[in-house]
């Protein structure tokens, strides 16, 4: 097997988390967990398979999108993770690069992420954004995987903590009118950047991945109980952060009263939770999260719930990474749940590495009302979730034929779905 370093640097960029990150360079698979509950895993097939869908191709000529946001006027509002946002028009015309995008640094996973439209955008033209800023003084560059890995987890914590590699930014701007440009950009918040999400209230939840960097840890896990300081965790593992609009903190957030927690903190204990969206039943937020090698996962967001990164997942550290020769070695703990921890709603083994995230509300899919969609990007599918309540009743993948990743997802005030797959736009209707 290959150390990582070996394998060509444009691999690492088209593969991104996944791969690499999802353990498919890895040996032997890893053991199969159980689970907590009937249902947490393997749910069967619907009953009813979904009827066959019509696929049309908005464009091919995208490099690396990660985000799509639904402009009111029809266009479409495209981030790629090399650092640029693009206007696609249902024509299938694609714009130069934006002006006005901050600087980027593009390592490993990190990148330019997500995009979303305020609310009243058709009135003030405001949208959010997350991306990974580089160090002050360096340069928007793109850059081996192994700076934000194997060059940082192989130093002593005091040595990466005087190591700045670049912060996770969340940021607010106007989309000119023209849709040329951002203006008034404005940072909002740091320590996050992978999905926002609006709540019913009107503040923002941002996803944020495990900053490993900053603690005594692997990017894969510990190999140690991690409990003696449970701050570091609410600092550090995969967080969701809670701001207003405006990068204020609400002043109900869970953490407020504890000062050696960061005040945006909302809930902790992921590990890359890279899809979000709000259940419409109910409000709240599910979101996916990558586990390392197997343990990928649905949670429900709490106000200051942990749950369990680094101390317990369903996967397990990377064989590949090793060099003692174990496989399979578990992270944290050893145990897959504890007493305080959330269980999530499901997990898949194998990986499927969970992207985006969608809860059906349109008319146009009748028999898909309610259920909740994951991109997989191992899994090269459209996952179909079948949600009774709080639990995974039935699961189906869509678009398998296709064999490529699907990145985004996003629902058209009409009801069709607009997919990021590959290098395409694509729009999903019946057929």
């Amino acid at each position: 097997m290959k150390s990582p370093a070996s394998v060509p640097i444009l691999l690492f960029l088209l593969i991104g988390q996944t791969g690499f990150a999802q353990g498919r360079f890895a040996g032997d698979a890893p053991r199969k967990p159980k689970p907590a509950f009937p249902g947490q895993t393997e749910a069967p097939k619907p009953a009813k398979p979904s009827a066959p869908v019509k696929l049309e191709s908005i464009t091919n000529r995208l490099t690396g999108p990660w985000s799509v946001a639904l402009l009111p006027n029809g266009h479409f509002l495209v981030t790629e993770s090399l650092g640029l946002m693009r206007i696609v028009r249902p024509d299938g015309v694609v714009s130069a690069p934006l002006a006005g995008v901050p600087g980027v640094k593009v390592v490993a996973a990190q990148g330019l992420h997500d995009v979303a439209l305020d609310p009243a955008f058709a009135r003030n033209r405001w949208l959010y954004f997350t991306y990974f800023a580089p160090p002050r003084g360096e340069k928007p560059a793109i850059w081996p995987v192994e700076f934000f890995y194997q060059k940082v987890w192989t130093k002593p914590l005091a040595e990466r903590r005087l190591t700045d590699i670049g912060t996770e930014r969340v940021a607010r701007a106007r989309l000119s009118e023209d849709e040329t440009s951002l203006e008034e950009v404005t940072t909002l918040a740091e320590g996050a950047e992978r999905r926002i999400v609006f709540a019913p209230d009107g503040t923002l939840y941002v996803t944020g991945a495990d900053r490993f960097r900053f603690y005594d840890s692997k990017y894969d896990g510990v190999e140690h109980d991690f409990t003696e300081n449970p701050d570091i965790g609410r600092n550090f593992s995969g967080r969701v952060l809670r701001i207003n609009s405006d990068g204020s903190i609400p002043k109900d957030n869970p953490w407020l009263s504890r000062a050696t927690v960061a005040p945006e903190t909302f809930a902790h204990g992921l590990r890359d939770p890279e899809g979000a969206a709000l259940n419409p039943a109910t409000g709240e937020l599910w979101v996916t999260d990558h586990g390392p090698q197997g343990g990928d996962e649905i949670n429900i967001i709490r106000a200051g719930k942990n749950y369990g990164w680094p101390d317990v997942s369903y996967g397990t550290q990377y064989d590949f990474q090793r060099t003692d020769g174990r496989k399979n070695v578990p992270v944290g703990n050893g145990k897959t749940s504890m007493p305080g921890v959330e269980e999530p709603v499901y997990f898949w083994f194998p990986d499927i590495a969970p992207s985006g995230m969608l809860f059906y509300t349109g008319d146009l899919f009748p028999e898909w009302k309610g259920n909740l969609f994951v991109g997989g990007l191992d899994a090269q599918a459209l996952v179909r979730l079948v949600i009774r309540g709080d639990r995974v009743v039935a699961e189906e993948r869509l678009l398998t034929d296709r064999h490529q990743r699907v990145r985004d997802i996003r629902q058209a005030p009409d009801g069709a779905i607009y997919l990021l797959s590959g290098a395409e736009l694509l729009r999903v209707t019946p057929k």
